[in-house]
């Protein structure tokens, strides 16, 4: 049986890959309870710190939901339609934007539909110039419905949104840079190297304070100001007795290099942390694999 999402990971990176390449990536029921899965496996192991998503094969990062299946949801009724197809969309993107963990979707080809909204949902993400993305659900009479109504207005502003939902026209790489889909537009063969470089240059800094980053931003943008203020001070509440942050200040105190324990627990002996977080550096860059991006070891700082 083929992996409907392929699982590749090395030095703290693990790059998901949407393998339906000769249905151009399209997201049918399994791929998206498949890619669910991996995302809970991947949260609980802690020696994955970043996600890098994209698809399989030269065409398609992912060409929408799958029609025919969702069809056959659809003639079945609303109900089981909602509960097939909308839900279960929902449920993936929003695992996605809330994810505690960096995720970057590498967009390599087509992103139209459920592909756009997966790029919408995710905190990060690059496109090869070869990219193309569109809201094309008004062209089967119905609005997009994993997300897509809420987030690209968000994104791009409520005009700028209406024209490319009520239209459903494509529109290129340098478009969605502008509309704030993505980060980079990048040649096609540059996109993984450009993916693992911006990953590298979270993954230098601390695993707890980039998921407090993620989560302040992720919980506080939709609530106004007063809120999303209350959030950052609880995300920085969490930090403030970890051994990271004690170790992030005295590094910065004495002038030297910063050596992260990398996890949750409380001060207690910050040099015994300090060096175990090297000694696991080390290691890691002894046992990197060969072809794959050395995402370098965690205390390779200025």
């Amino acid at each position: 049986m083929v992996d409907l999402v392929l699982n590749d990971t090395h030095d703290g990176v693990t790059v998901l890959t949407l393998n339906r390449p000769e249905k151009l990536n399209a997201l049918n029921y399994a791929l998206i309870d498949r890619l669910l899965a991996a995302l809970d496996d991947i949260e609980v192991d802690d020696s994955v710190r970043a996600v890098i998503l994209t698809g399989a094969g030269e065409r398609a990062f992912s060409a929408g939901g799958d029609i025919h299946e969702f069809s056959a949801s659809v003639a079945r009724g609303s109900d089981v339609a909602m509960r097939d197809f909308v839900m279960r969309g929902q449920r993936l993107t929003a695992r996605l934007e809330a994810f505690r963990k960096p995720i970057i979707a590498a967009v390599n080809g087509i992103a139209f539909g459920g592909g756009c909204e997966i790029t919408e949902a995710v905190p990060l993400a690059i496109a090869s110039d070869r990219a193309l993305f569109a809201k094309p659900e008004i062209n089967l009479a119905m609005p997009p419905t994993f997300g897509g109504t809420q987030r690209l207005p968000r994104l791009a502003g409520r005009k700028r949104a209406l024209e490319l939902l009520l239209t459903g026209d494509w529109f290129p790489p340098p478009r969605a840079l502008e509309l704030g889909l993505v980060n980079e537009v990048v040649p096609h063969a540059e996109l993984m190297p450009a993916a693992f470089d911006l990953t590298r240059r979270i993954l230098r800094h601390s695993g707890p304070a980039i998921a407090s980053i993620l989560t302040a931003v992720t919980r506080g943008l939709n609530q106004s100001i007063a809120e999303g203020l209350a959030v950052e001070a609880e995300q920085f509440a969490r930090m403030a007795p970890t051994a990271d942050l004690r170790e992030g200040l005295d590094a910065w105190l004495e002038r030297r290099k910063r050596g992260y324990d990398g996890s949750w627990t409380h001060v207690s002996r910050p040099d015994e942390a300090r060096r175990a977080s090297l000694r696991l550096d080390q290691a890691a860059g002894k046992d990197a694999t060969p072809g794959w991006p050395l995402l370098g070891a965690r205390n390779r700082q200025k």
